[in-house]
């Protein structure tokens, strides 16, 4: 029984040691209504995408949203030093798709986005868990 819970942990430590370090959930910058919400970021096939799984009014307080459970970042692909991109975000302010980019730096994560030339700094988002 020792042998396999040994392994159990093994293999368990194993397997976290690989996650790539921007996955978790992100608390993002407010909207221009002061809305913001939680995006999960973890792996979906070869990339890395990020779903809204809460939602919460200016004051703080969890609130329902239809947005809930939406894609908001598909398709990022690391390209090292913290730096991902070849992927796609969904701004919710403009409901607009962009050219994503994101730059892990700690617990802080740089969004930004391009569409037809014209590119977007989404803000700084910042790690829950």
């Amino acid at each position: 029984m020792r042998i396999i819970l040994a392994s159990a942990l093994v293999c368990c430590t194993a397997v976290a040691a690989f996650a790539d370090p921007v996955e978790g959930t992100w608390q993002t910058m407010p909207l221009n209504d002061g809305s913001y919400g939680h995006v999960e970021i973890k792996p979906c096939g070869p990339a890395l995408c990020g779903v809204l799984v809460r939602a919460f009014t200016p004051a703080g307080e969890e609130a329902a949203s239809p947005d809930i459970g939406r894609q908001i970042v598909w398709d990022m692909v690391a390209e090292g030093d913290g730096a991902y991109g070849s992927g796609k975000i969904w701004d919710p302010d403009r409901n607009r798709t962009y050219n994503g980019k994101l730059k892990l730096n700690g617990d802080k994560l740089s969004v930004s986005g391009c569409v037809l030339g014209i590119c977007r700094d989404g803000g700084t988002w910042t790690r829950v868990q």
